[in-house]
């Protein structure tokens, strides 16, 4: 079987999604999820919510203390959990009737893919979510974001 999804998929995927949930969600400004979680609420049109028990608030908005706490439908799940976490994250997220089960750059878990695959989830694993979403919408500069899209147009020395 095969675990990566291609571009495409990725694209359709986060074309249809219409909330985000960040399991793991940082107020630490040097996390990658503080990033991708500032990212997500300036730049995108995405309902965001984040998932932390330690916090009761980030970005303005409130902070559930765990998937089961989010109120709404949930539709996306971003995860930023340590590897030995990602099964029980998984049967969260089947619980809480996600389409979109999508696992951070470094996390990889087959068995997890799996699971989530056999109760009808979309798996995505070893992306993130501000980068793919950066990706598909042009390499646009949102919210005073650098998207790290470089320029297809060649440069000539003066």
């Amino acid at each position: 079987m095969s675990y990566d999804v291609s571009a495409v998929e990725r694209r359709r995927i986060l074309g249809r999604t219409r909330s985000v949930t960040v399991i793991g969600a940082s107020a630490n400004p040097a996390r990658p999820s503080f990033f991708v979680a500032t990212y997500l609420t300036s730049s995108t049109r995405y309902e965001v919510n984040f998932v932390n028990p330690r916090l009761d608030t980030l970005l303005g908005k409130p902070v559930y203390p765990t998937l089961a706490d989010v109120p709404g439908e949930i539709d996306l799940v971003s995860v930023f959990r340590k590897h030995d976490d990602l099964p029980q994250v998984a049967e969260e997220v089947i619980a809480a009737g996600a389409r979109t089960l999508w696992l951070q750059l470094g996390l990889w878990h087959e068995q997890v893919a799996d699971r989530g695959r056999e109760a009808g989830l979309d798996v995505v694993m070893n992306r993130c979510v501000k980068i793919e979403h950066a990706r598909f919408a042009g390499g646009l500069h949102l919210a005073g974001f650098n998207t790290g899209v470089i320029s297809s147009r060649r440069q000539t020395a003066p």
